[in-house]
């Protein structure tokens, strides 16, 4: 039996349980685990935000975690470039993914390299973008505060 080395990158600002759910199902489907985490230019481009945590922060956070195995800086848009320098034969996406057209294109991308794609529940009730929003609330009020108590 062959074995099964999987890759889960993101980038992992803000850990919370949606982090930690990725992570753990993950594992759970391969033998091996790297996760990659996003380099704050990747995230930019990907997601057109930079990290609250630096990487150095993250890339620890994530080392840290029980069911990960090694850690890397991930570069790579296309995922295939990726694999060139990492290696793996099952990529893992949160299942907001499956059915768009960058999932179907993940798909693609995967399959001539002969790398499974396996979408795990994604974790709705917590996200970086919710905690980034509550954040920059809780900011807003405090200014806010602060112009009141002048």
């Amino acid at each position: 039996m062959a074995v099964r080395i999987g890759y889960a990158s993101g980038v992992y600002d803000l850990f919370h349980i949606g982090h930690l759910n990725l992570l753990r199902h993950a594992r759970s489907r391969c033998d091996y685990l790297i996760a990659g985490v996003a380099s704050p230019e990747m995230s930019e481009r990907l997601k057109g935000t930079t990290p609250v945590v630096p990487l150095a922060e993250r890339l620890e956070i994530v080392r840290s975690i029980r069911y990960v195995d090694d850690v890397v800086v991930d570069e790579h848009v296309n995922k295939a470039d990726t694999w060139a320098e990492v290696g793996f034969n099952v990529f893992f996406k949160g299942d907001d993914w499956r059915g768009t057209e960058k999932g179907e294109r993940l798909e693609r991308d995967m399959a001539r390299i002969n790398v499974e794609v396996v979408y795990l529940p994604y974790t709705a009730t917590t996200s970086s973008t919710m905690l980034r929003r509550a954040l920059t609330a809780l900011e807003g009020r405090r200014a806010g505060n602060a112009v009141l108590n002048a």
